[in-house]
This record gives structure tokens, sequence and C-alpha cells, in this order.
């Protein structure tokens, strides 16, 4: 679950995982029918973190921001324990860049751009635009992810000090503007889609619990 909801609402969203069977359903050619016997629920950005425990654990602060698609969440890890008092959602997800780039282009250059198109640039991938959009695309995001930080330094967090883990998809696209920025010292990233799934799997093997 995202880290701002987690406390509220954790204890529900196992419940409702806890009705028994699930319809069959076809994956693959095969047909599956899942009867759930366990639940146990973990914060979303913390799980994520999991696959660079052994790297962080030993650190009194820790900062986990997850770069998604409409949001970013962040998570303050101390002493190697998810603090559920620092966490929060802001919609600043990678969407919000994208139709900021895209007007920007579009005032400046009449160009519309698409989503792959700006995911290409961002890569450095080969692509047939001019340097001139190049520069407005990678300059914008750069200023997304100086916003970013900037919302976090307004609510108290200076990513600056202790150790910043960036996961999720937004990051890995990002991660070029996210190590030139001066408002973060010593990113670490999870650079794998699948590390909440991870980070989910260790920490109910580390829980004890057993279906």
């Amino acid at each position: 679950m995202p880290p701002a909801h987690f406390g509220a609402q954790f204890e529900r969203f196992e419940k409702y995982f806890k009705r028994g069977v699930i319809e069959w359903f076809e994956f693959r050619g095969k047909e599956f029918e899942i009867f759930i016997t366990e639940v146990t629920a973990f914060p979303q950005a913390f799980a994520a973190a999991m696959p660079v425990y052994t790297q962080i654990s030993a650190y009194p602060k820790v900062t986990v921001i997850d770069i998604g698609g409409f949001t970013a969440d962040y998570l303050l890890i101390k002493n190697g324990q998810a603090d559920l008092s620092v966490c929060d959602s802001l919609e600043h997800g990678v969407i919000i860049m994208y139709n900021q780039i895209i007007a920007r282009v579009n005032s400046d250059r009449d160009i519309l751009l698409d989503e792959s198109d700006i995911d290409t640039i961002l890569k450095g991938g080969h692509s047939c635009f001019s340097d001139e959009v190049k520069r407005i695309v990678n300059n914008t995001a750069q200023m997304f992810i100086s916003d970013l930080f900037g919302k976090l330094r307004e609510r108290g967090i200076d990513l600056r000090s202790g150790r910043t883990v960036f996961v999720g998809g937004g990051s890995i696209l990002l991660r070029k503007q996210i190590e030139v920025s001066a408002k973060v010292a010593s990113p670490i990233f999870v650079d794998r889609i699948s590390a909440n799934a991870k980070g989910y799997e260790m920490l109910y093997r580390a829980s004890g619990t057993r279906g």
C-alpha cells in the first residue's frame, strides 16, 4: 500500500483479500483458482527498498522516494525501520512532467511529442529531433526534479543529509537528472521495475508469517 495510507487502511486492505476463493481465471492458456489463507500488507516504498537493505540498514536516516506515473511517494527509514509518521504521496508523478514537456515543446517549436518520444530523448536514444528540442526536454525534466526536491524540503526533508533511495519507473527514467542535482547527496537507485514485488516477498519471509 502507499505509505501515506498504510497506517489507517492496512487492516481493511488485508480483510478485503481474506474473502477466500478468487473465482477462476485464465493465464497463458491455463485455468487457475486461488484460495487465500493469509494476507500481510507492507508499505510500498519500504518494500521497494528491500533489495538494497544491506546498503542502508546501518544509516540512522534514509529517505525512500518512489516516483510513479501520478504520484511521488516518500517514506523515512530510521535505524532500519519504516517511520510511518514521515511519509506522504505528492501529486508529482512523471505524467505531470510529460504534460509540461509536451506543452513547452509545442509552444516553443510547434512540435507535438508523445511520451515515447520524451522517453527516448531522456534515455539518450537515437531520435530525429533537433538539439534544441532535446535541450527543452532535458531542461524541463531537470526543473521537474528540482521542483520535487523543493517540495520535499518544504516538508522538512533535506536530501543532502542521510542517504536517499530512489525507486520506481520515474526514478529510473530520470536518473541522470537526479544524479546531477545539487539538492541530493549520495543517491542509491533500485533499477528493478519489480522492486516492490521482490521487497514484499523479502518482508513476508522476514516476518515469519506462513500461509
